[in-house]
Protein backbone atom coordinates (compact mmCIF):
# COMPACT_ATOMS: atom_id res chain seq x y z
CA UNK A 1 0.00 0.00 0.00
CA UNK A 2 1.33 3.41 -1.04
CA UNK A 3 -0.35 6.66 -0.03
CA UNK A 4 1.11 10.08 -0.80
CA UNK A 5 -1.60 12.31 0.67
CA UNK A 6 -1.92 12.27 4.47
CA UNK A 7 -2.00 14.86 7.23
CA UNK A 8 -0.51 15.08 10.71
CA UNK A 9 -1.05 17.56 13.51
CA UNK A 10 1.43 19.83 11.78
CA UNK A 11 -1.77 21.01 10.05
CA UNK A 12 -5.26 19.61 10.67
CA UNK A 13 -4.49 15.92 11.19
CA UNK A 14 -4.90 14.19 14.54
CA UNK A 15 -1.56 12.41 14.94
CA UNK A 16 2.10 13.22 15.32
CA UNK A 17 4.00 12.28 12.16
CA UNK A 18 5.65 9.35 13.95
CA UNK A 19 2.32 7.95 15.14
CA UNK A 20 0.83 8.39 11.68
CA UNK A 21 3.78 6.48 10.23
CA UNK A 22 3.44 3.71 12.81
CA UNK A 23 -0.30 3.28 12.23
CA UNK A 24 0.22 3.25 8.46
CA UNK A 25 2.90 0.58 8.80
CA UNK A 26 0.50 -1.62 10.79
CA UNK A 27 -2.09 -1.17 8.00
CA UNK A 28 0.41 -2.64 5.55
CA UNK A 29 1.82 0.55 4.04
CA UNK A 30 5.21 0.37 2.35
CA UNK A 31 5.39 4.07 1.51
CA UNK A 32 3.65 7.02 3.18
CA UNK A 33 3.78 10.64 2.10
CA UNK A 34 2.96 13.25 4.73
CA UNK A 35 1.67 16.35 2.97
CA UNK A 36 0.31 18.80 5.50
CA UNK A 37 -1.76 21.81 4.47
CA UNK A 38 0.21 24.97 3.75
CA UNK A 39 -0.17 28.44 2.35
CA UNK A 40 2.26 31.37 2.42
CA UNK A 41 1.66 31.89 6.16
CA UNK A 42 2.96 28.53 7.42
CA UNK A 43 4.89 26.80 4.64
CA UNK A 44 8.35 27.51 6.09
CA UNK A 45 7.40 26.19 9.54
CA UNK A 46 5.69 23.05 8.23
CA UNK A 47 8.47 22.31 5.75
CA UNK A 48 11.16 22.68 8.41
CA UNK A 49 9.25 20.34 10.73
CA UNK A 50 8.43 17.59 8.24
CA UNK A 51 11.90 17.63 6.70
CA UNK A 52 13.35 16.62 10.08
CA UNK A 53 11.96 13.16 9.29
CA UNK A 54 14.20 12.91 6.24
CA UNK A 55 17.21 13.16 8.56
CA UNK A 56 16.03 10.11 10.52
CA UNK A 57 14.39 8.02 7.81
CA UNK A 58 16.65 5.04 8.48
CA UNK A 59 14.98 4.58 11.88
CA UNK A 60 11.52 4.11 10.34
CA UNK A 61 12.15 0.50 9.35
CA UNK A 62 10.16 -1.31 6.65
CA UNK A 63 8.32 1.83 5.56
CA UNK A 64 9.52 4.70 3.37
CA UNK A 65 8.56 8.18 4.60
CA UNK A 66 8.16 10.87 1.95
CA UNK A 67 8.01 14.51 3.19
CA UNK A 68 5.67 16.75 1.20
CA UNK A 69 3.16 19.59 1.48
CA UNK A 70 -0.34 20.26 0.20
CA UNK A 71 -0.87 23.83 -1.00
CA UNK A 72 -4.43 24.55 0.09
CA UNK A 73 -6.98 27.25 -0.79
CA UNK A 74 -4.25 29.65 -1.88
CA UNK A 75 -5.29 32.41 -4.33
CA UNK A 76 -4.59 30.93 -7.73
CA UNK A 77 -2.19 33.74 -8.64
CA UNK A 78 0.15 32.55 -5.86
CA UNK A 79 0.13 28.83 -6.59
CA UNK A 80 3.00 28.65 -9.05
CA UNK A 81 5.43 30.67 -6.97
CA UNK A 82 4.49 28.70 -3.85
CA UNK A 83 5.15 25.39 -5.62
CA UNK A 84 8.59 26.69 -6.58
CA UNK A 85 9.18 27.99 -3.06
CA UNK A 86 8.29 24.60 -1.55
CA UNK A 87 10.89 22.94 -3.76
CA UNK A 88 13.52 25.51 -2.76
CA UNK A 89 12.78 24.69 0.88
CA UNK A 90 13.72 21.09 0.13
CA UNK A 91 10.25 19.53 0.12
CA UNK A 92 10.28 16.21 -1.72
CA UNK A 93 6.97 16.59 -3.56
CA UNK A 94 4.07 19.02 -3.86
CA UNK A 95 0.35 18.30 -3.76
CA UNK A 96 -2.15 21.02 -4.62
CA UNK A 97 -5.66 20.98 -3.13
CA UNK A 98 -7.81 20.78 -6.25
CA UNK A 99 -11.31 22.00 -7.04
CA UNK A 100 -13.19 19.43 -4.97
CA UNK A 101 -16.96 19.76 -5.06
CA UNK A 102 -16.97 19.43 -1.25
CA UNK A 103 -15.33 22.84 -0.63
CA UNK A 104 -15.43 26.32 -2.22
CA UNK A 105 -12.07 26.13 -3.99
CA UNK A 106 -11.33 29.02 -6.34
CA UNK A 107 -12.06 28.25 -9.98
CA UNK A 108 -8.87 27.98 -11.96
CA UNK A 109 -6.92 26.31 -9.14
CA UNK A 110 -6.68 23.03 -11.08
CA UNK A 111 -5.07 24.70 -14.07
CA UNK A 112 -2.61 26.74 -12.02
CA UNK A 113 -1.53 23.61 -10.16
CA UNK A 114 -0.98 21.69 -13.38
CA UNK A 115 0.82 24.48 -15.20
CA UNK A 116 2.80 25.34 -12.08
CA UNK A 117 4.33 21.88 -11.95
CA UNK A 118 2.64 20.23 -8.98
CA UNK A 119 3.37 16.53 -8.61
CA UNK A 120 -0.19 15.61 -7.59
CA UNK A 121 -3.48 17.43 -8.13
CA UNK A 122 -5.64 16.26 -5.24
CA UNK A 123 -9.37 15.62 -5.59
CA UNK A 124 -9.78 17.77 -8.73
CA UNK A 125 -13.59 17.67 -8.72
CA UNK A 126 -15.36 18.13 -12.04
CA UNK A 127 -12.10 18.75 -13.83
CA UNK A 128 -12.36 19.84 -17.45
CA UNK A 129 -11.23 17.75 -20.39
CA UNK A 130 -8.76 20.49 -21.31
CA UNK A 131 -7.16 20.39 -17.86
CA UNK A 132 -6.92 16.60 -17.95
CA UNK A 133 -5.10 16.92 -21.26
CA UNK A 134 -2.76 19.46 -19.67
CA UNK A 135 -2.14 17.09 -16.76
CA UNK A 136 -1.19 14.38 -19.23
CA UNK A 137 1.24 16.72 -21.01
CA UNK A 138 2.79 17.94 -17.74
CA UNK A 139 2.90 14.46 -16.13
CA UNK A 140 0.82 15.62 -13.16
CA UNK A 141 -0.89 12.78 -11.28
CA UNK A 142 -4.66 13.17 -10.82
CA UNK A 143 -5.99 11.84 -7.55
CA UNK A 144 -8.67 9.26 -6.92
CA UNK A 145 -9.56 10.11 -3.33
CA UNK A 146 -10.52 7.84 -0.48
CA UNK A 147 -11.82 10.77 1.55
CA UNK A 148 -15.53 11.36 2.16
CA UNK A 149 -16.83 14.26 0.07
CA UNK A 150 -13.75 14.50 -2.12
CA UNK A 151 -14.50 11.02 -3.45
CA UNK A 152 -17.82 12.10 -4.97
CA UNK A 153 -16.15 13.06 -8.25
CA UNK A 154 -13.86 10.00 -8.48
CA UNK A 155 -15.90 8.48 -11.28
CA UNK A 156 -15.66 11.61 -13.41
CA UNK A 157 -11.92 12.01 -12.80
CA UNK A 158 -11.16 8.35 -13.44
CA UNK A 159 -13.13 7.92 -16.62
CA UNK A 160 -11.89 11.17 -18.17
CA UNK A 161 -8.29 10.44 -17.26
CA UNK A 162 -8.45 6.93 -18.73
CA UNK A 163 -10.01 8.15 -21.96
CA UNK A 164 -7.41 10.89 -22.42
CA UNK A 165 -4.45 8.94 -21.06
CA UNK A 166 -3.64 11.07 -18.01
CA UNK A 167 -2.03 9.30 -15.07
CA UNK A 168 -3.92 8.60 -11.86
CA UNK A 169 -2.96 8.00 -8.25
CA UNK A 170 -4.96 6.70 -5.30
CA UNK A 171 -4.58 8.54 -1.99
CA UNK A 172 -6.58 8.54 1.24
CA UNK A 173 -6.20 12.21 2.26
CA UNK A 174 -6.09 10.83 5.81
CA UNK A 175 -6.62 13.18 8.74
CA UNK A 176 -7.34 10.59 11.43
CA UNK A 177 -6.32 6.96 12.10
CA UNK A 178 -9.66 5.70 10.80
CA UNK A 179 -8.97 7.28 7.38
CA UNK A 180 -6.03 4.97 6.68
CA UNK A 181 -7.01 1.96 4.57
CA UNK A 182 -5.69 -1.44 3.69
CA UNK A 183 -4.83 -2.30 0.12
CA UNK A 184 -8.06 -4.27 -0.16
CA UNK A 185 -10.12 -1.28 0.97
CA UNK A 186 -8.28 0.97 -1.49
CA UNK A 187 -9.08 -1.39 -4.35
CA UNK A 188 -12.76 -1.24 -3.42
CA UNK A 189 -12.75 2.57 -3.57
CA UNK A 190 -11.16 2.43 -7.00
CA UNK A 191 -13.67 -0.14 -8.23
CA UNK A 192 -16.48 1.98 -6.82
CA UNK A 193 -15.31 4.76 -9.12
CA UNK A 194 -15.94 2.52 -12.12
CA UNK A 195 -12.29 1.54 -12.49
CA UNK A 196 -10.65 -1.87 -12.11
CA UNK A 197 -8.22 -3.61 -9.78
CA UNK A 198 -5.65 -3.37 -12.59
CA UNK A 199 -6.18 0.41 -12.65
CA UNK A 200 -5.42 0.47 -8.92
CA UNK A 201 -2.12 -1.30 -9.42
CA UNK A 202 -1.20 1.14 -12.18
CA UNK A 203 -1.92 3.98 -9.74
CA UNK A 204 0.38 2.36 -7.19
CA UNK A 205 3.08 2.05 -9.86
CA UNK A 206 2.65 5.73 -10.69
CA UNK A 207 3.18 6.57 -7.01
CA UNK A 208 6.32 4.42 -6.82
CA UNK A 209 7.69 6.05 -9.96
CA UNK A 210 7.20 9.51 -8.41
CA UNK A 211 8.96 8.44 -5.23
CA UNK A 212 11.90 6.91 -7.10
CA UNK A 213 12.26 9.95 -9.35
CA UNK A 214 12.34 12.36 -6.42
CA UNK A 215 14.63 10.26 -4.24
CA UNK A 216 16.96 9.91 -7.22
CA UNK A 217 17.16 13.68 -7.48
CA UNK A 218 17.82 14.00 -3.74
CA UNK A 219 20.61 11.40 -3.77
Amino acid sequence: MIDLHTHSLLSDGELLPSELIRRAKVKGYRIIGISDHVDISNIERVAASILKLSEKIEYYQDITVFPGVEITHLPKQLIRETISFARRLGIFYVVVHGETIAEPVEEGTNREAIEGGADILAHPGIITEEDVMRAKEQNVLLEISGRKGHSLSNGHVGQLAKRIGARLIFNTDSHSPSDLVTEEQARKVVRGAGLTADDFYVMQSNAVELVKRVIGKKA
